[in-house]
């Protein structure tokens, strides 16, 4: 089995709704829009890096960053997210995979930083943390965090 990290193609698209969709069914924390959202970003030119997770040429798994501002910060940051991996395959290390290999890039590319909306002890292991002095409206304090 050959599992490949890559930017997503066009051919990608369909499957990569699906899984988001299928990911995030039935979570306490999913909203249902997730896929829509990927789309939206997309379609407006605000997904800056689109990655999937592929094994022997199957499609199992996305990531999307998208440009961000970030308080005072200015420009030069992103956002993490929607990750979705298909539910079959979740627990095997292809989301941190996926966020690794993005992340990476976009420290080679000089970002500035990244954000993220999700469970600190999960994005703590990449190094995002809590910083009290940013907000996001309508999120617990706890699990807007940034690298």
């Amino acid at each position: 089995m050959q599992v490949v990290l890559r930017e997503e193609r066009a051919g990608d698209l369909a499957i990569i709704r699906r899984i988001t969709t299928e990911a995030f069914a039935g979570t306490a924390h999913g909203s249902g829009n997730e896929a829509a959202l990927v789309d939206a970003l997309r379609d407006t030119g605000a997904l800056s890096l689109s990655l999937v997770v592929a094994e022997d040429g199957e499609v199992l798994g996305h990531v999307a960053f998208s440009p961000v501002t970030v308080g005072e910060a200015g420009s030069g940051w992103y956002g993490l997210g929607p990750v979705s991996v298909t539910p079959e395959r979740q627990g095997q290390g292809l989301g941190r995979s996926l966020i690794r290999e993005g992340l990476d890039r976009l420290e080679a590319a000089g970002a500035a930083g990244c954000v993220v909306v999700g469970d600190p002890a999960f994005y703590g292991r990449f190094g995002f943390a809590n910083n009290p002095n940013q907000r996001l409206d309508g999120v617990p304090q706890e699990y807007f965090m940034q690298l």
